[in-house]
């Protein structure tokens, strides 16, 4: 009977050991195989992660670029103000970003003043101009004001410094505020905020840019620049010095600024875009020759 059971205690060890060594075997397996799927995962995210920062999954890096809004302009409402002139607005994408286009302004004062818009600092300025120009806006309109600050304002086809398009951009390229001098003129070495012959963007209230620019005649260094500056008189600047040297009159709200003589944009053009000029070694906008 001893014998028997012995038999019986050793057989079922041994079936024993063998589920036992089942059992570790499939463990055995089974954590080979999330090893190996825990390691083709990982290096699955290492590829896709690194094909993602090398731009593989962009559609097309070019398009994309090209799709992205590189102006905001904001609606104005024409009812409130009766000044504005719906000329739709310009294209959201796809514009310009660096170099120059070249805007000519043909007056009634003499030779035509040619200027070059920033597009690097200034895109969606010199985007709402060329639009502006392209639907006629500025042609035959008066420069309404000389300014105390030493500029000629132009492009209120209304003449009254509230007209523009029915809608307006934000503020780009406004100069910083200058170290602090006795006059004021800037510090030795510091070029004026506004040097002779910058084009800026004129807006009421600050901020709501619309058609509205200043040519300045004159240095001008503001304590607190606001006009933000959108490129340069390339050629002409005496045509502007000369206006600048008008008599002015009042302009009906008591303001002795209007041009006693009409100052008149017979048109106003803008040229396609191209690749920036050197500057000039002073930063200062280049003058022009004198014209005949």
């Amino acid at each position: 009977m001893a014998s028997s059971r012995d038999r019986q205690r050793k057989l079922a060890r041994a079936k024993l050991d063998r589920q036992l060594a089942r059992r570790a075997a499939r463990t055995r397996r089974r954590r080979q195989i999330q090893a190996g799927v825990g390691a083709a995962v990982v290096l699955a995210l290492i590829v896709a992660g690194s094909a993602w920062a090398l731009g593989a999954f962009d559609d097309d890096p070019e398009k994309n670029t090209a799709a992205e809004d590189v102006c905001l302009w904001t609606p104005q409402d024409a009812t409130a103000n009766t000044n504005l002139k719906d000329v739709g607005t310009p294209a959201t994408t796809g514009l310009p970003t660096e170099g120059t286009r070249t805007m000519t302004v043909t007056t009634n004062q003499g030779a035509p003043v040619t200027a070059e818009l920033d597009l690097a600092s200034a895109p969606c300025a010199g985007a709402s101009i060329a639009h502006l120009a392209s639907r006629g806006f500025y042609d035959n309109t008066t420069c309404h004001e000389i300014t105390a600050e030493g500029a000629l304002r132009c492009g209120d086809p209304s003449g009254t410094g509230l007209g523009g398009p029915k809608y307006s951009f934000y503020d780009e390229n406004v100069p910083t505020a200058p170290e602090a001098s006795p006059s004021a003129s800037p510090a030795p070495g510091q070029p004026p905020a506004y040097p002779k012959g910058t084009v800026a963007m004129m807006a009421n209230p600050p901020g709501a840019n619309g058609s509205q620019f200043l040519v300045f005649f004159k240095d001008y260094n503001p304590d607190k620049p606001v006009y933000p500056v959108i490129g340069r008189v390339t050629g002409g600047l005496d045509v502007i010095t000369k206006i600048g040297a008008l008599p002015t009159v009042d302009n009906g709200s008591g303001a002795k600024v209007k041009p006693k003589t009409d100052v008149v944009i017979q048109s106003l053009t803008v040229g396609e875009s191209a690749p920036a000029a050197t500057a000039p070694a002073s930063g200062a906008p280049a003058a022009s020759p004198s014209a005949g």
